[in-house]
Parts: structure tokens; sequence; C-alpha cells
């Protein structure tokens, strides 16, 4: 099955480094649970070619994923999903959504929002996301 059924499509034009791209399309399918653990994912060859990208990127992009312990390499046999996984997925996800959300409410802040708003704000946007 080629990958880019699993995880979003990359661009140059994207937000992010293409190796950047690939890395939280894996985040997301993993911690959602699409990807389960012990399940093998494609060569970086197969990987580059089924994204049309070089296969440094996904090499990269690879041995990011396998340093947060996220997946895992076996020599002759493979990448895999770490069994844990999902679960750093999900942390690294909630770390940067948590930045996000501090740097957001310093932004509210200083454009002099107070408490209030800012979590009426919120509200709305993840009422807005909810609906997507």
């Amino acid at each position: 099955m080629p990958l880019r059924l699993i995880i979003p499509l990359i661009s140059p034009a994207a937000e992010g480094a293409l190796y950047e791209q690939i890395v939280q399309g894996f985040k997301t399918e993993i911690g959602a649970g699409r990807l389960k653990p012990g399940a093998a994912l494609p060569s970086f060859r197969a990987l580059a070619e089924d994204l049309m990208v070089s296969v440094i990127t996904v090499k990269r992009a690879y041995e990011e994923l396998e340093r947060a312990a996220i997946i895992y390499r076996r020599q002759g046999l493979g990448t895999f999903v770490a069994e844990s996984g999902g679960d750093r997925s999900r942390e690294v996800k909630l770390d940067r959504a948590r930045e996000l959300m501090i740097q957001a409410v310093k932004e509210a802040s200083e454009a002099g929002l107070g408490s209030q708003e800012i979590t009426e704000l919120l509200q709305s946007v993840n009422a807005k996301h909810a609906k997507l």
C-alpha cells in the first residue's frame, strides 16, 4: 500500500522541512493508533519513491523518529513502530501543543485580551476544529 495513503502528503510549499513533515505525519498516524506497534514501515528507498523525495530526506526523518523512540530498526529486517511509539508520539505532540498554547496565550495577552477572553477564544477555536 502506498504510504501516502497513510501519512498526509508532503510539499515543499508547506510549512517545515520535508523531513519534518514526514516526522509529523508518522507521529500523527502512530499517536492516533492508525499505525500500530510492531507495524512494518517501508524502506527508505520505497518511501522516498512514494513521496517523491530523496532517500536522505527519509533517512533523516526515520533517524529523528528513532531518537524519539517512536520507531526502531532491526538490521536485515526493517523498520517498525515501537511498542511505546503511540505513547511517545502522543507525549511529543502534547509537549508541542503545550508550547503552542503558551505562545498563543502570550500573544493574546500582548493583544490586550484578559483570561476570560483567552478562554473563550480557545473554546471558539476548539469548537471550529471539532467540526472539521
